[in-house]
């Protein structure tokens, strides 16, 4: 069984997730601001709690997974960064890749929060696994995380539908880490 690290930023916690972090959570993936460009369509309380569970349950088979963001200065949990490996059913396949995604709830957009994480993050990974390639799916209309991706060095490598969605993908070698 792998612990989950906590990682701490000038503003955020990266932690893992808390079973009080479900209410939030839902409401952060009911949102429709939220899920816009993540399907397109806000979750269930079901969905969200398979979701939920999803990301906890990948740090034991992996050793990597997605973190919990907790915001220092409120202590509350703002939205979620990370990896996984979804074993999507996308050409080209991203499987053996470390497929990083993050959501932040819409107050803390335009922060520079969403950056913060995905620097933290990309840096642990990229210290704990060197040898595999980042990976990240953004949907085309989303410019705000291909911003983000952007800036960490995750470069375009192939455009395609995924659930009906245009979608780009991207990767980072660790060459392009900062």
């Amino acid at each position: 069984m792998h612990s989950v690290p906590t990682i701490e930023t000038e503003r955020l916690l990266l932690r893992p997730y808390r079973r009080d972090d479900f209410a939030a959570y839902t409401a952060l993936f009911a949102d429709e601001e939220v899920t816009r460009y993540i399907g397109g369509i806000p979750y269930s309380r079901e969905q969200s709690w398979t979701r939920f569970l999803r990301q906890v349950g990948m740090w034991h088979y992996f050793g990597f997974g997605f973190f919990a963001i907790q915001e220092k200065a409120t202590a509350a949990f703002i939205g979620e960064a990370g990896f996984h490996d979804a074993h999507r059913i996308i050409t080209p396949s991203l499987e053996g890749t470390m497929e990083m995604g993050w959501a932040l709830s819409p107050r803390a957009h335009g922060k520079g929060l969403a950056t913060e994480a995905v620097t933290a993050a990309l840096a642990w990974a990229d210290r704990r696994f060197p040898a595999l390639k980042k990976t990240c799916v953004i949907d085309i209309g989303n410019q705000a995380s291909i911003r983000v991706a952007a800036k960490h060095g995750f470069l375009e490598f192939w455009r395609t539908t995924y659930h009906g969605n245009h979608v780009i993908l991207f990767e980072r070698h660790l060459k392009f880490a900062a």
